[in-house]
Order: C-alpha cells, then sequence, then structure tokens
C-alpha cells in the first residue's frame, strides 16, 4: 500500500507513547496465557484472557487509527489530497478488520 502520509508527519508523541504502552501491556498478557497454558488452566479461562488481548488489541488499534486521522489524514485534506488518504486508510482499515475476524 503506498503511503500518503509526508514522512516528516507521524503520530503525536503523546499518542505514540500511549500505543507503545498498551502494546507493553498486551506482552504482558500474552506471557501470561503462555503461563496458564504451561500451567493446565481451564479452557474457559484461556478463553477468557484471550477475549482480554483481543479487546486490547482493538483498544490499540483505535488509538492508532484517532493518532493517524489527526494528523495524517488531516494534512492530506489540508493539502487537497483528502481522496487519496482515505483511500489508503480505508485499504488498510478493511486489510485489518479482516485478519482480526
Amino acid at each position: 500500500m503506498p503511503q500518503v502520509c509526508a514522512p516528516q508527519v507521524y503520530l503525536k508523541p503523546e499518542v505514540e507513547r500511549r500505543i507503545h504502552n498498551r502494546l507493553k501491556r498486551l506482552e504482558g498478557q500474552v506471557r501470561g496465557v503462555q503461563r496458564l497454558l504451561a500451567a493446565h488452566h481451564s479452557c474457559d479461562d484461556l478463553l477468557i484472557q484471550l477475549g482480554a488481548i483481543k479487546q486490547a488489541v482493538n483498544g490499540a488499534m483505535i488509538e492508532l487509527l484517532e493518532g493517524h486521522m489527526a494528523t495524517c489524514v488531516a494534512e492530506s485534506v489540508e493539502k487537497g489530497q483528502g481522496v487519496k488518504a482515505l483511500a489508503s486508510l480505508k485499504g488498510a482499515l478493511a486489510s485489518a478488520l479482516r485478519h482480526g475476524a
């Protein structure tokens, strides 16, 4: 997928930090599920924890989407390239949602 954003336009630092923190928590959650599996916890427990991980991934995706729209997409719209930016975003979102289904 071609990049629409200018290289100097990226997520705001606070958004990048929040996404990074979410991903670090996700790492911990995945390790926790691995420990549950190794300890032969019930499938119910594993499913509950995997559901929580899925929700956490969705939260990271939402954070990224909102940050991307506030920077890259907004700048593209200001420069008259909104159609191109929205088409790129639509393709990336469709792909992400297909993989997450």
